[in-house]
């Protein structure tokens, strides 16, 4: 059996993919803005597929609390509505021509804590997605040291920068939960 190899950098690569991915699925949560990634999620049925928004129309920000999508094929346009109607996002799509704006509805106390409240689920699998990177990482060094293919000193120095690898990717998934949560809760 080949003896692992430990490289930090892929430790850390890793751990930032779970970072990305918190960005990614916090991005997609409603607040009480207009953002284009909110629409991210929502897929449409065009020319016998399903295909994502931004391949079939743009959208913009042209207002704080409003999305402006300009559909590019003209036959798509009640596809793009559909789409829209059939999401969770509770939107109400109006449209003129090839261009549908959409109003994002001002939300409530309550819904913006159940946001919240998704927001840190959310965080709470970033974080344990880092922890197994750690752990396996840290699976590695233990077996190396074992094998003799390591001393006992470099595995660790070693698990101590694994270590701070994950401190430093928790702090950012910390932060990212923070701004999140205050864009969330801003009225």
């Amino acid at each position: 059996m080949a003896t692992p190899e430990f490289d930090l950098g892929d430790i850390k690569r890793r751990m930032q993919g779970a970072v990305s991915s918190l960005s990614k699925d916090l991005g997609s949560l409603r607040t009480g803005r207009a953002t284009p990634s909110l629409l991210d999620p929502i897929q449409v049925e065009a020319y016998g597929a399903s295909m994502p928004m931004a391949q079939v129309a743009t959208v913009s920000v042209p207002e704080p609390r409003l999305l402006s999508i300009s559909v590019w094929d003209r036959s798509m346009v009640t596809n793009v509505e559909k789409a829209i109607r059939e999401s969770d996002l509770g939107l109400n799509p109006m449209t003129e021509g090839q261009t549908i704006r959409l109003r994002i509805p001002e939300m409530n106390e309550q819904r913006r804590k159940e946001m919240v409240k998704v927001a840190h689920k959310y965080t709470e699998e970033a974080r344990v997605a880092v922890r197994h990177v750690r752990r396996d990482g840290l699976d590695i060094l233990k077996k190396l040291e074992k094998d003799g293919a390591i001393s006992e000193d470099d595995e660790k120095r070693q698990a101590g920068e694994v270590q701070k690898a994950t401190d430093d990717a928790i702090a950012e998934i910390d932060g990212v939960l923070a701004s999140k949560e205050k864009e969330i809760m801003q009225v």
